[in-house]
């Protein structure tokens, strides 16, 4: 079976955000060399911009075998199947292909996954709350989760949440609060650390407390008992009227 490269497809990045690009690869498991049968290794890993081949001379973004490699790329790969990489402080610049090449211990098993994977930068979107609930409308006691989502790709330890602009000491995409207090109301906003232009728009979440509630629930008891009596009064006049009615007649 020949050697593979698999990539998760196009990127959207938000600029000086963290993405990361999923990879696999797969080398030969076996090659014919000089009429005999070897079992080859990978020797080296790399990965390029803008170039089909990712060979020789071409410069690299990471490259297992330099010590000089730009630190906003990690490589989070290893030398046997995964090839994934990490960008950090995402800039402009890494608007381009990508693309992962295996070098070998025989270079007839040298191979570059040519597709590649688009990355998009974008300057800034603006990210978007999503509750757990509809409404907003919760009531003490209960507990809410909290998503901070986008149409780009972030890492979601760089999202930052504010509560009627006051920063919060949570971080991560999603934010759990419970159990609820009346005091968790507010307007919620979430957007990543480093670019303010990505903030939300506020999220506003009100909590109801259990008094309010429970006086509510008598409140519409209460109306519900005086309709039936003045029903049930309104019923015993008209039989009354109606039997005084008929004995007059008769």
């Amino acid at each position: 079976m020949g050697q593979t490269v698999n990539y998760s497809g196009a990127v959207c990045a938000v600029k000086n955000s963290t993405v990361t690009l999923p990879c696999t690869f797969k080398p030969f498991e076996s090659l014919i060399e000089d009429g005999r049968q070897v079992f080859p290794q990978v020797i080296r890993v790399r990965w390029c911009k803008n170039h089909e081949i990712c060979q020789g001379t071409t410069p690299s973004v990471y490259n297992s075998d330099s010590k000089y490699n730009d630190p906003r790329y990690r490589y989070l790969g290893d030398m046997k199947g995964n090839c994934t990489l990490q960008i950090r402080n995402v800039k402009m610049a890494d608007n381009a292909t990508l693309r992962f090449r295996m070098e070998l211990n025989y270079s007839t098993g040298h191979f570059t996954g040519r597709s590649g994977v688009v990355v998009r930068v974008v300057e800034g979107t603006q990210m978007r709350i999503k509750g757990s609930s509809d409404g907003g409308m919760m009531r003490e006691g209960e507990t809410v989760t909290l998503r901070c989502t986008s149409a780009c790709t972030f890492h979601q330890l760089e999202v930052t949440w504010s509560r009627n602009d006051r920063d919060l000491q949570e971080f991560g995409s999603a934010l759990q609060l419970g159990p609820l207090t009346a005091e968790d109301s507010g307007n919620y906003t979430c957007g990543l650390k480093k670019n303010p232009r990505t903030r939300s728009l506020p999220y506003m979440l009100h909590v109801q407390p259990v008094e309010t509630v429970n006086k509510g629930i008598k409140v519409d008891n209460l109306r519900i008992v005086q309709l039936v009596l003045f029903t049930v009064h309104t019923v015993c006049i008209i039989i009354v009227a109606y039997s005084v009615i008929k004995r007059t007649c008769v």
